[in-house]
């Protein structure tokens, strides 16, 4: 009954996102659409933002999995957020910019680590320059997704993300050939 009840609330979140900001959605009226008390809601969320998190994992956890590369992974979160659009701004519009940054960068540094780790393996890099230059590609990546927003996502998807693909393997092979001094 549990695992219903979680799916219930984060089904009705959904969609109160597709109608309402973030920062409108209250505890109070999504337990009313959900008709379930606010201690069932507290027994499976701490708050709002707990279910906000819940959300997010739940969502990206569809694009993302055993054997899925970040290329992949990225159109199709570009392409579910085009065709989700009031959904993705009430999220954005709503964040601050460190929560937001803290979605993001939480989501993104196993993924450009391990991509980093793989591409450099054998290369004989200190583990701290392999660090490096993950945090790197990940700031790239988190500024290619916000410039993505931020221009409406009118971007085209398949272009945009290769590109991205190919600054991202030049720089890795650049920064393996420069000294760490």
């Amino acid at each position: 009954m549990a695992l219903y009840t979680q799916k219930a609330i984060l089904r009705a979140f959904g969609e109160m996102l597709e109608e309402m900001p973030f920062d409108k959605i209250t505890v109070t009226a999504l337990v009313k659409r959900c008709d379930i008390s606010s201690n069932t809601f507290y027994y499976h969320y701490r708050d709002i933002y707990d279910l906000l998190d819940a959300w997010f994992h739940l969502e990206l956890g569809r694009f993302t999995g055993e054997g899925t590369d970040w290329h992949t992974s990225t159109k199709a979160v570009m392409r579910e957020c085009q065709a989700h659009p009031a959904k993705i701004y009430h999220v954005f519009n709503a964040l601050s910019r460190d929560r937001m940054e803290q979605y993001v960068f939480s989501l993104t540094d196993d993924t450009f680590f391990r991509l980093v780790q793989q591409r450099t393996e054998n290369s004989g890099l200190p583990q701290e320059r392999v660090e490096e230059i993950a945090a790197f590609c990940r700031y790239a990546y988190v500024g290619f997704f916000l410039q993505f927003l931020w221009n409406r996502m009118e971007a085209d998807i398949d272009r945009s993300v290769d590109r991205l693909g190919e600054l991202m393997t030049a720089f890795v092979r650049s920064a393996m050939a420069e000294p760490s001094n």
